[in-house]
């Protein structure tokens, strides 16, 4: 995909086979603004819409980062709560694209996930990922919590696991221990592998009956009807936490060891 753009894009592409792949970057390692939120929001609902489509994939450019998360930049610019929530809010709306979408998606983890990005991850039916995958819920170093992809990663992880993730939060878990707690369904030594493995496994999967994947999708999902009022609810915790003096300290002084 291209990467050129110094405010990242999301690009989406469908293939003659069915297989929709849907891209993101953002120089600063993907690292996800508000517009990129929206726009990948935007591609997932197009691409779960589209008759033509039979499987979705969400990756991201580059090698060593799959995604850092929200954008530390635009999290300073929030001033008032209104801004927070809806800020945070395109993080829910993601999620719940990936939930109410009747297309299986397939995720490719081909490098660390913080925050957000271990939200997406969670977001998928299914993901893919390299050694170099570890992930970090570091949203408690910054003075706020996972409220918002919480649901989804221990739909995924447990609470357990999740409980360990988010309390840890300056510390990286390995892809292993994030295979073997559910997170990761597979996870290859490196990205060559892993895109051998993933267009396999999405060549098998457009092969299926489609209804029979829509209806695996919704079973995979029971039991989350309420999530489009939760996750909005915990982004407005999450949009009040981030202008606290204390969340505003930690973010530039993360921003000024870069």
């Amino acid at each position: 995909m291209i990467t050129d753009s110094t405010n990242g894009n999301v690009i989406s592409n469908i293939a003659a086979n069915g297989i929709t792949t849907i891209g993101f970057y953002h120089p600063a390692q993907n690292s996800l603004p508000a517009l990129l939120l929206q726009e990948l929001t935007d591609k997932i609902n197009q691409a779960s819409a589209d008759p033509q489509t039979k499987i979705i994939v969400l990756q991201s450019a580059g090698e060593r980062t799959f995604c850092a998360g929200a954008s530390f930049d635009e999290l300073l610019q929030i001033k008032d709560k209104e801004a927070g929530a809806k800020f945070f809010s395109g993080f829910a709306n993601v999620i719940n694209a990936c939930r109410k979408s009747p297309k299986i998606i397939i995720a490719r983890v081909q490098g660390k996930a913080v925050g957000g990005g271990v939200g997406l991850a969670a977001a998928a039916d299914y993901c893919l990922a390299t050694e170099a995958a570890s992930i970090k819920l570091s949203e408690l170093a910054i003075g706020i919590g996972p409220f918002v992809i919480s649901p989804a990663v221990i739909r995924k992880i447990g609470l357990p696991a999740f409980s360990q993730l988010t309390i840890r939060a300056v510390d990286f878990q390995s892809a292993q221990w994030a295979m073997e707690k559910g997170l990761y369904n597979e996870v290859y030594a490196n990205t060559k592998v892993l895109d051998e493995a993933l267009s396999l496994l999405t060549q098998r999967l457009a092969s299926y009956h489609p209804k029979a994947l829509i209806g695996l999708k919704q079973i995979l999902w029971e039991g989350t009807e309420d999530w489009d009022k939760l996750l909005i609810e915990r982004a407005a915790i999450s949009g009040e936490l981030v202008l606290s003096e204390f969340t505003q300290a930690a973010l530039n002084g993360f921003l000024k060891k870069q």
